[in-house]
C-alpha cells in the first residue's frame, strides 16, 4: 500500500472523487465512483466508503461538498449537516476537515455554524489554487452536470456570487454539464429534415448522447445509467437522441442523428459562450487567459480558440505526472482541496 499523507475529497450529490497525496507532497491517485445521493444516504455511505477502504484508517481527509443540494434533504443546510454526519462516521479515526471557502476549514463537528460556507464551495477551492498559480483569467469548470465561470486575478477570486442563487445571478454557475443534461434543457427545437422541429420536453436524452455521437465525450465521463437504461454505443445513442423529435432510428440514420447532435452542441456551446461573456464584463481587465477543467473542458477549448484567447488545460497544471493529469483536470475540486490542506500543514 502506497504511503498517503493526505486525502482530498469532492462530495457531490452525483460523483464523488478522492485525490491522494503522498508525503513529499505530490499527486499519488485519482478516483470517482458515481453516487446517486438522490436516492438515499446509503449510497453516500457506500461511496465514500468504498473509496476510503483503498488506504489506511489514519490518514486525514479534507472535504468540499455538493451533495447538500439533493432532494434527499429538506433543505441545504440540513444538507450540510446531513453529508458532514456521513462523513465523520465514514471517516472517524483521523482529522477531518471541511473546507468552508473563504473561510477556509473548519472541523467536521463545526458543520452547523459554518453550514452556508461550506456548502457547494468546491468551485471555490480551485479557483483560489489557480489564483496562487497564475496572475489571472477565468477558469471554466464543466462538469457532467453544470458549469461553473469564475475569474480570478491578482492572488485572489473576483467571482460576484458565492451562493448557488447567486452565482446563478451572475451567470457563474450555469446548470449545463457533458454528461448528465437532459436534452430538452438545451434547446426549445433543432433542424431535422428540411424543418424545425420542436424537442419532445421528456428525458429521453442526455448530453452524453450528443457527444457520443460526435466524438467528443472523454472515457469515463458519462458514469450513470443512460436515460433509458440502455446501452451506451452510437447507435443507443442515436436512437434516444432521435426520440427527441419524433423520430425513430431507421437504417443508415446515423448521419442525421450526427447532424441533430451537432446542432445541439452548438446550443450548448451558444449558452456556456453567452454565459461568459455576462462574467467577463464585470471584469476590470480583459480575459486574456482561459483555464479549462472538468471532463466537458474540451467546450473551455472551444469557447477559447473562437475567442483567439489562450487555453490551459488544467491537466498541465495540478501535477507533474502525465498518467494522473487527466483525470487530476477530471476531479478539479477533490485534488484542489487537498493541495490547500496541504499548505496550511507546509
Amino acid at each position: 500500500m502506497t504511503r498517503i499523507a493526505r486525502l482530498g475529497w469532492d462530495v457531490g450529490g452525483a460523483h464523488v472523487k478522492l485525490a491522494a497525496f503522498g508525503f513529499e507532497g505530490g499527486l499519488k491517485a485519482v478516483r470517482i465512483v458515481p453516487c446517486p445521493v438522490w436516492k438515499g444516504a446509503d449510497n453516500l455511505r457506500e461511496a465514500i466508503r468504498s473509496l476510503r477502504a483503498e488506504f489506511a484508517a489514519d490518514v486525514p481527509s479534507a472535504v468540499t461538498m455538493t451533495a447538500e443540494v439533493a432532494d434527499l434533504w429538506p433543505d441545504r443546510r440540513s444538507g450540510v449537516i446531513g453529508t458532514a454526519a456521513i462523513l465523520m462516521e465514514e471517516l472517524s479515526g483521523a482529522p477531518l476537515a471541511l473546507f468552508a471557502g473563504p473561510e477556509g476549514f473548519v472541523p467536521a463537528e463545526q458543520a452547523v455554524a459554518h453550514a452556508d460556507s461550506i456548502g457547494s464551495a468546491n468551485w471555490y477551492a480551485t479557483a483560489a489554487v489557480l489564483a496562487h498559480l497564475l496572475p489571472g483569467g477565468l477558469l471554466i469548470d464543466i462538469g457532467s452536470t453544470t458549469a461553473d465561470i469564475i475569474p480570478f486575478s491578482s492572488g485572489r477570486v473576483t467571482a460576484r456570487g458565492f451562493t448557488d442563487a447567486e452565482r446563478l445571478a451572475s451567470n457563474e454557475l450555469i446548470y449545463t454539464g457533458a454528461a448528465r443534461t437532459p436534452v430538452m434543457a438545451l434547446a426549445q427545437e433543432a433542424p431535422f429534415g428540411g424543418r424545425w422541429l420542436p424537442l419532445m420536453a421528456e428525458h429521453y436524452a442526455t448530453t452524453a448522447d450528443i457527444y457520443r455521437l460526435t466524438g467528443d465525450l472523454p472515457e469515463g465521463a458519462d458514469l450513470h445509467a443512460s436515460a433509458d437504461g440502455g446501452p451506451k454505443t452510437e447507435e443507443a445513442s442515436a436512437r434516444r437522441l432521435l426520440r427527441m423529435v419524433g423520430h425513430d432510428l431507421a437504417p443508415g440514420g446515423l448521419a442525421p442523428a450526427r447532424a441533430l447532435a451537432r446542432h445541439l452542441s452548438e446550443a450548448q456551446l451558444h449558452r456556456l459562450s453567452r454565459a461568459m461573456d455576462c462574467v467577463a464584463s464585470a471584469q476590470e481587465n480583459e480575459i486574456d487567459l482561459i483555464v479549462g477543467a472538468g471532463v466537458g473542458r474540451f467546450l473551455a477549448a472551444r469557447l477559447a480558440e473562437r475567442r483567439d484567447v489562450t487555453y490551459l488545460d488544467l491537466a498541465n497544471v495540478l501535477t507533474d505526472d502525465e498518467s494522473l493529469a487527466a483525470a487530476a483536470a477530471d476531479c478539479a475540486p477533490a485534488v484542489a482541496v487537498g493541495l490547500l490542506a496541504a499548505a496550511l500543514t507546509a
